[in-house]
């Protein structure tokens, strides 16, 4: 596998031009398209996706290590298909909906001003991540570590208390109600 690093990649569709497969170490993509690419296999090591379509990006067994992702469509990426040793990633101003963190330990991990709309954090442990004003309109948390985790900026998410372990986890008062809702009760906001 071919080792690329501190490469500039913008504006390449590699949906028309083939995606070769190496270990990539802080470059940069730029306004790429990946959507429906495998990728798979790959080492993305310190790197930086810009504005970029990762939707569907097929990630077998890829390497995401310290990497972010700003402004980017992620929608419907099978993460839990990653590696999970080193995998790091910050998101910011992304739409991750409808893809999958199931079982991932990706503690720390941080997410900011992204939708999280039917993301799966089925058995996930995101201990001391923060998300940041971020919807998670129908995302699923069951017997997922949420301790010391920040939501309370977030909206939109609807946690069971007793399936998840939600220890020192941080809510505002006005999203409190998506720990209630299974329970089907009226929480006046007066």
């Amino acid at each position: 596998m071919d080792l690329i690093a501190d490469k500039i990649f913008d504006k390449i569709n590699f949906t028309q031009s083939r995606f070769e497969k190496g270990e990539y170490e802080m470059c940069v993509f730029r306004n790429c398209d990946f959507s429906n690419c495998d990728i798979s296999a790959s080492k993305f090591i310190e790197c930086e996706f810009s504005d970029c379509n990762l939707s569907l990006a097929i990630t077998n067994d890829c390497i995401f290590r310290d990497i972010k992702f700003t402004g980017c469509k992620l929608m419907g990426v099978l993460f839990y298909t990653c590696r999970n040793f080193g995998f790091s990633a910050v998101f910011t101003n992304c739409n991750l909906s409808h893809s999958s963190f199931y079982q991932k330990k990706i503690k720390g991990t941080k997410i900011k001003n992204s939708r999280l709309e039917a993301v799966d954090f089925t058995e996930c442990d995101l201990t001391n991540s923060v998300f940041d004003n971020c919807d998670f309109l129908n995302a699923a948390f069951d017997r997922t570590i949420l301790e010391k985790t920040d939501f309370r900026s977030s909206y939109n998410y609807s946690i069971n208390p007793e399936t998840n372990k939600i220890k020192k986890a941080k809510f505002s008062l006005s999203g409190i109600a998506g720990l209630l809702h299974r329970y089907d009760i009226e929480i006046d906001r007066n």
